[in-house]
């Protein structure tokens, strides 16, 4: 799970935003728990360590909060999974990021399968560049390929195995696009190359830093942070959880309706 080792001028001079005072909280238990996935392992083996690792008793208000940062908006070209699911994942990602293509490659599909297609799981991706210029090319690039609704076929030719060694040069989104099926090749460029597609990136980067995450892949489960690109059961069980947190939600809510 890196963490950025030559940032862009506009990345590194970020600071956390709060998006209310309960938030301090969830950024120092996200970072936590981005320093124990990548730290020194005594045991030899990979570290896997996620929030709900690190606190036993955590603040149902910090996930309330966070919980709210889900968009849920039937327009949004960056995600899928129906918008009443009971449990969303946002995911804020590099496409120079390896352990960012390995859940994509290894993780993400199993959780479509499972959780989106069945409605329990609506994913919302997050563009947070955080390595550079390319980083930052490359969340435009896949912007402007969701305006013409290929952002996930984008998304998947970007995390292609060895895809990023190739860079994410200007001739190299462009392919890219083309690989994905961007039919207007040259409204692609333009895109990414506009305004809407930098304001777009910087709202998605600005609410990354300030959950506190410091490194990619960063995710909130329901508002649960999960750091790093976990085992496919570390998502099983938050997501799973989350939902089950969910229906005895309605449930109680159904009775209190019913008294």
């Amino acid at each position: 799970m890196p963490t950025p080792s030559s940032t862009s001028s506009s990345s590194s001079s970020k600071k956390p935003l709060l998006y209310g005072a309960v938030v301090v909280l969830a950024a120092g238990l996200l970072g936590y728990a981005s320093y124990a996935a990548t730290g020194p392992d005594d045991s030899g083996s990979a570290a896997s360590s996620s929030v709900a690792e690190v606190s036993d008793d955590p603040s149902a208000d910090v996930y309330a909060e966070l919980a709210g940062l889900a968009r849920r908006d039937p327009g949004d070209k960056l995600a899928q999974g129906r918008t009443d699911a009971p449990v969303v994942l946002i995911e804020y990602a590099d496409f120079k990021c390896g352990y960012c293509g390995k859940f994509a490659r290894d993780t993400e599909p199993a959780l479509i399968k499972k959780y989106v297609q069945d409605g329990t799981l609506r994913i919302e991706w997050r563009n947070f560049p955080i390595f550079g210029e390319e980083s930052e090319a490359a969340a435009r690039g896949a912007w402007a390929a969701g305006q013409q609704n290929r952002f996930w076929e984008f998304h998947r030719a970007a995390y292609a195995e060895d895809a990023k060694e190739k860079g994410f040069g200007k001739d190299r989104l462009k392919e890219l696009a083309r690989q994905a099926g961007v039919k207007d090749l040259d409204r692609f460029v333009r895109d990414t190359d506009g305004t809407a597609a930098a304001d777009a990136v910087r709202t998605d980067q600005e609410q990354g830093y300030g959950i506190g995450a410091t490194s990619t892949p960063s995710f909130l489960v329901n508002g649960r942070p999960i750091a790093g690109a976990q085992p496919m059961e570390t998502f099983t069980q938050a997501i799973e959880a989350a939902a089950e947190a969910e229906a005895a939600k309605d449930t109680k809510d159904a009775k209190d309706t019913a008294k």
